[in-house]
């Protein structure tokens, strides 16, 4: 049975990481405007105002950071499992920052929104991506 999850793997692997780094590059700016080519954000400032509408309770600096702190996430999370990188950590990493935004979703923009986003799914598919015993074709296999 060794070698079954190999391309399965590999597919959630480049999904999850591309999943994190096309919505980086639209809060950047670098996909284009808000609302061109399906881009949400457009900019950083749009980006920032939507986390803190997620985090109501907290002021505007918070929300900043809490951004900045995303944005990191994914970048890091994207990157690694594109290139095959501490798989596991990533994606156990992945697992926890969709779940707390499917949560924050949940909560303050209404229970449909993050299903209509797949949010959970995407949470789900991290944390199974995390219990593969090996990953093949990338710089580690843990």
């Amino acid at each position: 049975m060794k070698g079954k999850f190999d391309i399965p793997q590999l597919f959630l692997r480049l999904s999850l990481g591309l999943g994190f780094l096309l919505p980086v590059m639209d809060r950047f700016g670098w996909l284009g405007a808000a609302g061109i080519n399906g881009n949400a954000w457009g900019n950083w400032g749009n980006f920032v105002s939507y986390t803190h509408s997620l985090m109501p309770y907290l002021s505007e600096l918070p929300a900043k950071i809490m951004a900045i702190f995303a944005t990191f996430g994914e970048i890091i999370f994207g990157i690694a499992l594109l290139i095959g990188f501490k798989v596991r950590i990533a994606a156990f990493g992945s697992f926890l920052l969709t779940l707390t935004f499917a949560l924050s979703m949940f909560i303050f923009s209404g229970p449909r929104i993050p299903f209509n986003y797949s949010v959970f799914v995407v949470s789900a598919a991290s944390l199974l991506l995390a219990y593969i015993p090996d990953y093949k074709w990338g710089i580690s296999n843990k």
